[in-house]
């Protein structure tokens, strides 16, 4: 099946009967926002955000204790959950297929790394924030060479984080110039990443999904 709105949608309303109340309204939030990124041809940095929120509604769990939850640990779990489900290797293919050079050019880039940013807000010092830096380089080169793939999504997704802050809290000109490289590649693996996640999520209707945040009040 070609891992676009149109097609996905069509499988959605076929199985749909099958799925919870919360994964059911998980996958309509989804794929309408991924509807709405695909009609974005020319501007990325619209199409990167609304496959971010695409993204957001297939993972974001409604969850009490937020103080021992950081966001990133959230969707790192959901990423390695959908690995393990990935019965048809959408992931596997996405990365090792696709997008290896364009990873590698995201995990070298320093801004996009958060802690690059916490050295330019005076909060780690240079030499921290560069050791941190060649870390998480190294360990993105062992994932990559042993094929890794959860834990090369999860570092990627990690970087993309950072650059959806970018946009989503005003740290970024619309359409700059300065990060194009990084919103461009950053919407083209999304575009491929997000339908492949909520395909492996209606076809496993029968794993708990979570609750999702803000749920419709009847």
């Amino acid at each position: 099946m070609e891992m676009t709105y149109a097609p996905l949608k069509e499988r959605q309303r076929e199985i749909r009967e099958g799925f919870s109340e919360a994964l059911g309204l998980r996958v309509h939030r989804a794929l309408s926002w991924l509807d709405r990124a695909e009609q974005e041809a020319e501007d990325q940095d619209a199409r990167f955000i609304f496959l971010w929120i695409a993204f957001n509604a297939a993972y974001a769990n409604e969850i009490s204790d937020r103080a021992n939850f950081s966001e990133k640990g959230i969707f790192s779990n959901f990423i390695q959950r959908l690995v393990e489900l990935d019965q048809d290797k959408r992931l596997y293919h996405t990365v090792w297929q696709e997008f290896t050079k364009s990873i590698r050019l995201l995990n070298n880039n320093p801004y996009i790394y958060q802690p690059f940013w916490d050295h330019q807000n005076g909060k780690l010092t240079e030499e921290a924030w560069q050791e941190a830096f060649a870390r998480s380089n190294k360990a993105a080169n062992v994932a990559l060479a042993k094929m890794d793939t959860a834990r090369v999504l999860v570092i990627v997704f990690e970087r993309l984080y950072t650059l959806r802050n970018q946009l989503v809290h005003g740290g970024a000109t619309w359409n700059s110039s300065v990060n194009r490289n990084q919103i461009r590649d950053g919407a083209n693996i999304m575009h491929k990443l997000v339908p492949a996640i909520i395909h492996i999520m209606m076809e496993n209707a029968g794993v708990v999904w979570g609750d999702p945040c803000y749920p419709v009040v009847k």
